[in-house]
Formats: C-alpha cells, sequence, structure tokens
C-alpha cells in the first residue's frame, strides 16, 4: 500500500515538473516569436503607412522604436507599469537589443491622450484593422462620442422630480448589448417607468470610437462617459452598475462624482490591494499568467502579454470578423481594435489597480452604497477580488452567487439579477442594509 502511495506522488511530481517544463519551452518560443513579429510589422507598418507604429518592446525610460518615448500623458502614472514591465527573455539579449536599434526609423510617432476629435492624423485606422462600415462607423461621427443604447422613462413621478439614471458599464472585449438584451427587457413596468437607462459602449469597443493615437488610460474613459453621457443629459444624481474591467472604471467615475452618486454595483469585479508590491503587474500576472492550461488561460496570457502576437490574432480574427460569422452563423457585436484592447487590458485592468484604493477609501468616506455581486465558480476573476473590496469597504452589501462563473452571475439568471438591482436601487429596500443568503467569505 505505502509503496503504491509513493509510487503515485512520485508519478505526480513527475508529470508536473514535466509540464512546468513544457509550459517554459512554450512561452521561451513565444518570447521569441514576439521579438520577430514586432520587426516584421515595423516593416509592414513603414510600407503601409509611411512609418512604423510604436510599441512597448522596450524598458520605461529606454528609446523606443520610432527613436524616442514619444508623447505620453500629462501624468505618467496613468500609464500601466505592465506595458514596459512584461518580462521577455529573448528580448534582453544584448544582440537582439543591436538588430533592433540598427532598424529604428527616423522620426516619432505623435500620440494623443483625450481632447481633440480622437482620429489620427492621416488614417485613422490601421491596415491590419477591419475597415468594414460596421467597424469604422464612428469616424463619420464629428462630435467623437460613445455610441448609447437609452431607454427613457415612460412617466414622471406623481410628486414632479425627474426620474433617476443609471448608467452600465460593460466588461472586457463586451459591449452595450450586455445589458440591453438581458437587463432591459427584464425590468419591472413600475422601475422601468421611473428610471432612465444608459447603456454605454465604452472607448475602443462596440460602435464608440476607436482612435488609434489614444493610451485608453482610466482618464480617457472618464472623460468619454462625461462628455458623451453626463454632461450633454445633465445627470445631477445617477446609478452605476458595471460587470467585470467596467467595475474599475465605475469606481473611478463614482469616486470623481462621490456626491451625485446614489449607488454603484460591482458585478465580478477584478480587485488588488495597492499594498501588496506593484498592483499593476500583480494584476497581469494573477489574471493573465504565462499558463499553458486552462486552454482560456492560455489565450488570455498570449493576448495580454505578447503585443504582436496579439496583434497577429486580431488580424486573423477580428479584421475578417464578417467571414468568420459567415462561417459559424454568429453574428457577433464585440466590435474593437487591437490597439483599443491592448492598451484597456494594461491601463484599465492592471493600471487601475494601483488606484482603486484610493477610489474606494473616497467612497466609503462619502458612504455611496456600494453592491458587490460575485459568482463563487469565477475562474476569470476569483471570489477572492470581492472579498478585499468588502474589506476595504465593510458596509458594502456582498452577494454570493453559488455556482456561477464570471458569466452566468448575469447570464442565465438574468431575472434574479434584474431583481438584486431593482432593491439596490429603491433606497426603501431592505438590500440597503442586508441580502438574505449573502456571504462574506
Amino acid at each position: 500500500m505505502i509503496p503504491t502511495v509513493i509510487l503515485g506522488a512520485w508519478a505526480r511530481r513527475s508529470a508536473e515538473s514535466i509540464f512546468s517544463a513544457i509550459n517554459v519551452i512554450v512561452f521561451l518560443c513565444l518570447d521569441g516569436l514576439e521579438c520577430i513579429l514586432c520587426m516584421v510589422y515595423r516593416f509592414l507598418d513603414s510600407f503601409f503607412e509611411g512609418k512604423p507604429s510604436s510599441c512597448y518592446c522596450v524598458h520605461d525610460g529606454e528609446i523606443c522604436d520610432d527613436g524616442v518615448r514619444g508623447d505620453v500623458p500629462e501624468s505618467e502614472d496613468e500609464l500601466s507599469e505592465s506595458l514596459h514591465g512584461r518580462k521577455n527573455v529573448i528580448r534582453g539579449m544584448k544582440i537582439l537589443k543591436s538588430a533592433r536599434r540598427r532598424g529604428i526609423a527616423a522620426g516619432p510617432k505623435k500620440r494623443v491622450v483625450g481632447g481633440g476629435n480622437g482620429v489620427s492624423e492621416g488614417i485613422p485606422v490601421r491596415w491590419s484593422d477591419c475597415r468594414c462600415q460596421a467597424c469604422i462607423s464612428w469616424i463619420n461621427d464629428k462630435e467623437q462620442k460613445l455610441h448609447l443604447a437609452v431607454k427613457e422613462s415612460s412617466i414622471v413621478s406623481s410628486d414632479g422630480m425627474s426620474p433617476e439614471n443609471v448608467i452600465f458599464l460593460h466588461g472586457f472585449l463586451s459591449s452595450s448589448s450586455l445589458w440591453t438584451e438581458l437587463v432591459f427587457p427584464n425590468l419591472s413596468e413600475s422601475v422601468a417607468a421611473g428610471h432612465r437607462l444608459f447603456a454605454v459602449d465604452l472607448l475602443g469597443f462596440g460602435k464608440s470610437p476607436k482612435p488609434r493615437d489614444c493610451f485608453y488610460t482610466l482618464r480617457d474613459h472618464i472623460e468619454m462617459i462625461e462628455k458623451s453621457v453626463i454632461s450633454p443629459f445633465q445627470l445631477d444624481s445617477f446609478h452605476i452598475v458595471a460587470h467585470s474591467m467596467g467595475c474599475v472604471i465605475a469606481v473611478a467615475l463614482a469616486s470623481k462624482y462621490h456626491k451625485s452618486v446614489k449607488s454603484v454595483t460591482l458585478t465580478a469585479s477584478p480587485y488588488f490591494p495597492s499594498a501588496k508590491g506593484d498592483p499593476s503587474l500583480t494584476a497581469l500576472r494573477t489574471l493573465a499568467g504565462k499558463r499553458m492550461w486552462p486552454p482560456q488561460q492560455f489565450g488570455t496570457s498570449v493576448m495580454s502579454w505578447y503585443e504582436h502576437l496579439g496583434r497577429c490574432i486580431c488580424f486573423i480574427i477580428c479584421r475578417n470578423h464578417r467571414t468568420w460569422e459567415m462561417i459559424i452563423r454568429l453574428v457577433t457585436r464585440r466590435r474593437h481594435t487591437h490597439h483599443s484592447a491592448w492598451h484597456t487590458m494594461h491601463n484599465v485592468i492592471c493600471g487601475g489597480m494601483k488606484l482603486m484604493d484610493g477610489y474606494l477609501e473616497t467612497l466609503r468616506r462619502s458612504q455611496v452604497k456600494i453592491f458587490v455581486v460575485h459568482g463563487d465558480r469565477d475562474r476569470v476573476v476569483p471570489l477572492e477580488h470581492s472579498i478585499g473590496i468588502k474589506l476595504m469597504v465593510p458596509d458594502a452589501v456582498f452577494n454570493i452567487i453559488r455556482g456561477a462563473n464570471h458569466n452566468s452571475v448575469i447570464l442565465g439568471r438574468e431575472r434574479e439579477y434584474v431583481r438584486f438591482l431593482e432593491r439596490a436601487w429603491d433606497p426603501s429596500s431592505s438590500t440597503s442594509t442586508k441580502i438574505r443568503g449573502c456571504k462574506a467569505g
């Protein structure tokens, strides 16, 4: 019996060692491929657009691909450390650095953050991005505002007060259709009548603008929401509902408008305490660590760690989405560019983590009502993230959905989710103090 147990443990350890070795070899090969693709894209960008696009294949403070570091936001803290902090063994070799610098083209590429019309000088989209009408329709919008799905209230309350406003923010690689198709139709008539709903396509996603000269920082996203929703509709008070990545933007927005926000509902929110090292790199290693298994994790790793390899995948899938849609007979609304997805991943999901504690502290002091919803089987953003938010804001209402993952926390249980939202928006509801069946650990 004992030899069998020992043999089984030895076999397990051996298998783990072999798999770890394969994992290292695979990502080492990807490191090399990324370096090759960097030079390939420099050549192709120069050929199709006249000059190479800048990239993050150097460490912060070194010479950029186009000879200089280029224009950066007013506060460099807006950029995530994960952009330059991604380690690449092959890239660090001196012989490769010399080869890359010999191929540097003269002339920096100017990049703009916020403001302006959001369209690059010359070519508004990369040659490797899709140019179908559905993907570039935003270019014709002179005001360059976010695409909105607005559901107006049908009646005015008896006391003459205006209807309450709710802003919905989707997650990474998603769009406003998450809310318009799953939440809006399930609202009760009384709530729908007394609330004005705004489902936003975030900057760089869906039908919203996807400027190639933008860093897609938290500030960029907040400014576009202000420009497209808060200012034109003159919102003096509002609720915020968000899912996944949208929660980071929601917390930042609520912190800025803490005197106007009535409640914030965070669904499957990522969170890393800023006290534990660099939260940006911690977020990258945790949410998108270099692992081959499971397959979804491998895909996330490739798209988050390898800028040029990810661009190749986007070229094959996103640029040719009409062909894929025809093949699989499925029309997708997840429209984005590699540039918008790459920078949002790093500057919002990763970079936003170093600011979350400050934002949450502002909301705590302002006594803004925070509702946290999370599935206990979420492998994309584990439950521990929301537990961290609960520890940071003890008064937050914490609702664990048993058996739900990152998507099924909403999908498949739309009515339950909507009933929860309705109670959260109702100041007289017991939801504001206690949720039946909730658990904080």
